[in-house]
């Protein structure tokens, strides 16, 4: 890589003072080139638009015929139209960021796009003297643009014939001579950097030696200034990287990288990608999963520049579960506890259990959702345990009066739970077995031998009980409909956790997660129980509410022919989107850090899916990784494994990473770092804290502002998080306070870590966090030390030396 630099810059150095008879420069006239191509582009683009708004009016039209037909060709030719328009107004920055010029192919064979499919150079093609004409020449964007004749003025970047952008290199240079990243704001070419596939080639385009411009593309995307959100990679792609991109997507494709290798640029662009080339088959969605709400807000602008956006859902693991949102931190304790495999034993317990609390452990006795209505809304441990459900049913049928008593009642309970099925779906299976209890306590079984009298009777004798307001209050009473809301609020109660939880976690577990589910909101790690809960208690069928008339059916005068008109294509695809829990295909970002309840949350929504499955082990947060490993297994079933590692560290300078790997030896000896592209000569700033923590973290916060363009990042232990904030009040939104679980996947121009050993003794896999932590910065790095880190003279806490 610094070779090829070096030879960008030895180009440059040739052509870069040269003028042309109009005095140009050979980089003006390459960026007045582009320009003019720019242009043509957006004149096209505007031709596309007219063409789509044209088809938004006359879809509009038809809707007036006033037929079945001819509103549901509107429908359909409205949404059409609508996408394509949306897509066509969208002006990304850099629309058009690539260029490549290439070889004489070996066959003369078009592919969709209108570019020629050949991958490698036709003999002749370059001749005796190694010098060669270019051929072809394709500009890479983020959406294809054809021109009037079907020739193509822009690629896709999905497309096949843009692999070679990505994939070629000067050892494996296939028909590429020359690749162009192009810079541009809207419709502006800013800049070009030019890398030589085959530096060793003199090559003529429209009889001119191909000059290359620039200090190598790569390079300079990596000194660019980081925002707060994540740019796409798209026009800085490498081999590596492009390879897990364009895999097939059958069965799960696993990617191991890591610090700065960029697997979850490689994720966003992989959902893109398989979008272009199968958006038949990914009609059901593409879910990705990010670790942290921080992580989402910073790659959620990622797939719209990509050209895509409305079939991908992007969600942390706190906001999987419909109408909840984790905004609450868990200890480490807890949340061990909480999200192993031991805790799917206590949900199922509790679930059961929860039907003895009666009807306020429900919503289906008025009580709003996930709030008990008994004598337990104090739920210390020393609180009186509150009376159950009703202990006795009283009926009258044929006359008679029948009783049940509590032990009878019990008994029936206990078989119906023998069930398999979610508690809530059980209780159909309940009210018969009442029923059939209460039948036989009335002595009618034996008045008819006639198989057909008898089962009238009992038909009869089923309807007059059912009939009955006190059967009916009884029974929800006594099996109210559960929600997991209300269960893990019963949770809450320490004695009946204890209850719930006998064998399976110890006392002092059983305290810490009371008191945690006491909170007034919820963690990451409640959400994955809730949904837990959600298959362990099941949702009894609804009956399905009639749509409204639409409007324009009523105009029409419609509604006398269709009383219910059906969903267009449209409207049903909203739908189903809105009420999604399944997706077609799965990614699942930082896969390191999930738990096992966390993984069967996540499987849930898979069950059908294809899947790409991207971490690092080196850096994961949970403390247990076999096991987790084994849920993810049970969650990915037993689809065949495809896996890729990715090696490059593009993020960090091999300052920073050199000090990292010191962390990742202690972490997990004998894991190998990924290897850093490029060196700042910039060394990591080690500085010991004052007598007050806050003026150190300060002082040296506003150091970093003043040295880098971009953002800051200050890592702290989590429980420092609020304190720190506090600490950068005033400072300005180019610097940022987070814990040091919300760093995962992100990046900042400058960072500085607080305390690594607070960060390193938060829990057990507390080294893997730090070294999560050294690695998010892609220029400068700076350590403050306290007593605790046993410093050196120089400043260097203990962890850190060599």
């Amino acid at each position: 890589m610094a070779a090829q630099a070096q030879q960008d810059s030895a180009v440059e150095s040739v052509h870069g003072t040269a003028h042309d008879a109009a005095g140009d420069s050979v980089r003006d006239r390459e960026i007045r080139g582009e320009q003019e191509h720019l242009d043509r582009v957006y004149r096209r683009l505007e031709e596309k638009i007219h063409e789509a708004e044209f088809l938004m009016q006359d879809a509009a039209r038809r809707g007036q015929v006033g037929t079945p037909g001819a509103l549901a060709e509107r429908d359909a030719q409205v949404f059409r139209a609508g996408v394509h328009l949306n897509r066509l107004n969208n002006e990304f920055e850099d629309f058009l960021f690539g260029r490549i010029d290439l070889l004489l192919g070996k066959d003369g064979k078009k592919g969709p796009d209108g570019a020629y499919t050949a991958v490698e150079p036709a003999e002749g093609a370059v001749r005796a003297d190694n010098t060669a004409d270019i051929a072809e020449t394709l500009h890479i964007g983020r959406i294809g643009v054809l021109d009037e004749n079907y020739s193509p003025l822009v690629i896709d970047w999905r497309a096949p014939a843009a692999a070679p952008f990505y994939r070629a290199t000067p050892v494996d240079p296939g028909r590429v001579v020359r690749r162009r990243v192009i810079r541009s704001k809207g419709r502006r070419v800013l800049g070009v950097e030019d890398d030589l596939m085959r530096p060793e080639l003199t090559a003529y385009l429209d009889g001119r030696e191909l000059p290359a411009i620039g200090d190598g593309a790569l390079m300079a995307a990596l000194g660019r200034a980081r925002g707060h959100s994540m740019r796409d990679i798209v026009a800085s792609i490498q081999a590596e990287q492009d390879l897990v991109i364009r895999a097939p997507a059958a069965s799960v494709t696993y990617v191991e990288g890591g610090p700065g290798t960029g697997k979850t640029a490689v994720a966003l662009h992989r959902a893109a990608y398989l979008l272009y080339q199968d958006r038949r088959r990914y009609a059901g969605g593409i879910l990705i999963v990010s670790p942290t709400p921080l992580l989402v807000a910073y790659t959620e602008g990622v797939l719209p520049s990509l050209g895509e956006e409305g079939q991908v859902a992007i969600r942390a693991l706190g906001s999987l579960v419909d109408g909840v949102e984790a905004t609450l931190y868990d200890s480490p304790a807890v949340a061990r506890a909480k999200g192993s495999y031991r805790m799917l034993k206590v949900l199922r317990k509790a679930a059961r259990g929860a039907l003895e609390l009666g009807p306020g452990a429900g919503s289906g006795a008025g009580a709003p959702e996930g709030q008990l209505t008994l004598d337990d809304s104090e739920s210390d441990s020393d609180a009186p345990v509150p009376a159950g459900p009703p202990t006795r049913l009283r009926v009258v049928a044929f006359g008679r009066r029948l009783e049940l008593e509590a032990d009878e009642l019990d008994r029936i309970r206990r078989t119906a739970l023998g069930g398999t099925a979610p508690v809530n779906l059980l209780r159909p299976r309940a009210r018969k077995l009442l029923l059939d209890a209460l039948w036989e306590r009335s002595g009618a079984a034996g008045r008819h031998t006639d198989p057909e009298l008898a089962a009238e009777l009992r038909s009869s004798f089923d309807e007059d009980v059912t009939g009955e307001d006190s059967f009916a209050a009884f029974l929800d009473a006594w099996w109210p409909e559960l929600t997991p809301r209300a269960v893990l609020a019963a949770m809450a109660d320490e004695r009946r956790l204890g209850r719930w939880a006998r064998r399976v976690l110890n006392p002092g577990e059983v305290r810490k997660v009371a008191r945690s589910l006491k909170r007034d909101g919820y963690s990451v790690h409640d959400v994955a129980m809730l949904d837990e809960l959600q298959a362990i208690l099941g949702t009894p069928a609804r009956p399905r509410k009639k749509r409204e008339l639409d409007p324009l059916d009523q105009l029409t005068g419609l509604e006398e022919l269709m009383p219910v008109r059906e969903e267009s294509q449209r409207e049903r695809a909203e739908r189903l989107a809105q009420e999604r829990t399944e997706y077609a295909h799965v990614i699942v970002d930082e896969a390191q850090d999930l738990t096992p309840l966390q993984w069967r949350m996540v499987g849930r929504r898979g069950r059908h899916a294809t899947w790409t499955v991207v971490g690092d082990p080196a850096q994961s947060s949970w403390s247990d990784p076999d096991e987790a490993a084994e849920a993810r297994d049970e969650a990915l079933g037993t689809r065949p494994r495809r896996r890729f590692e990715l090696t490059v560290n593009y993020r960090n300078p091999a300052e920073i990473a050199e000090l990292a790997a010191k962390v990742l030896a202690l972490a997990m000896p004998g894991s190998r770092s990924p290897s850093a592209v490029r060196s700042t000569g910039l060394r990591p700033r080690f500085a010991l804290a004052g007598d007050v923590l806050r003026e150190t973290v300060r002082a040296e916060a506003e150091r970093l502002l003043e040295q880098v363009d971009g953002t800051v990042g200050v890592v702290v232990a989590m429980t420092r998080r609020e304190e720190a904030r506090r600490w950068l009040a005033g400072l300005g939104d180019r610097v940022v306070a987070l814990g040091s679980l919300e760093a995962k996947g992100l990046e900042y121009d400058a960072t500085l870590v607080v305390s690594p050993a607070e960060i390193a003794d938060e829990s057990p896999a507390g080294l893997r966090v730090l070294y999560v932590a050294l690695t998010r910065a892609t220029q400068q790095l700076t350590v403050v030390s306290g007593e605790r880190d046993e410093p050196d003279e120089a400043g260097v806490p203990d962890l850190l030396r060599d």
